[in-house]
């Protein structure tokens, strides 16, 4: 997967080379899927939700550019696997997920596999999490309409907040970075294609 995937299409860090090799990606699907799970592809995870194509994940680590004293908050916790990813890089992972039986399940894979530095919430991840505010960098795992005001306001000076803006069946990845300043910076990076946002800041319940 790495190589052929990943190395081949660009990326470099060897760190997040390294962390993608150790962190066993099948473990993040149903058992029935294992055989799918290093494919290059987004795969279901129930709740109509999906683990993310392995290079995004790939992209999106690279970017976001870890260190190992940082404080990341992850807004869509999913299977987990790209918060065990983060986690292997950061000091510590605030993770939100809207969908309690998923966040549950979640939350038991990743404290069985040793997880230690991942804190949980239940709720509204385009809200952020204020009260462990600010973050070194912000991690969005679904597609928003519009850049979350909540976020960009929970970022760090340095800060770096990655998300998908676009419609619901395709986004272009953009990247914010709050400035010495105060001031806001943001960049369109690659196209891609993320489950709807769902909260006050994103996609409305049933919207079009």
């Amino acid at each position: 997967m790495v190589r052929e995937q990943i190395e081949a299409r660009g990326i470099r860090d060897a760190t997040t080379l390294r962390i993608l090799r150790e962190v066993p990606r099948h473990l993040f699907v149903d058992e029935a899927l294992s055989n799918a799970a290093y494919g290059d592809h987004a795969l279901p995870i129930g709740f109509e939700q999906t683990i993310s194509q392995p290079y995004m994940v790939a992209f999106m680590t690279e970017q976001v550019a870890l260190g190992p004293r940082e404080r990341v908050l992850e807004v869509g916790t999913g299977s987990g696997y790209q918060t065990a990813v983060l986690a292997r890089l950061a000091r510590t992972v605030f993770t939100i997920e809207r969908i309690p039986a998923l966040a549950r399940k979640t939350r038991e894979r990743l404290t069985a596999l040793g997880f230690e530095n991942v804190f949980y919430r239940i709720g509204d991840g385009t809200l952020g999490w204020p009260s462990a505010a600010p973050f070194d960098a912000i991690v969005v795992t679904a597609g928003a309409p519009v850049t979350p005001r909540a976020l960009a306001s929970q970022l760090a000076v340095g800060g770096r907040l990655l998300v998908p803006v676009g419609e619901r069946s395709q986004q272009v990845l953009r990247v914010l970075s709050r400035l010495e300043n105060g001031a806001i910076e943001e960049e369109s990076s690659i196209p891609c294609c993320f489950v709807p946002l769902i909260g006050q800041e994103g996609w409305g319940e049933g919207q079009a």
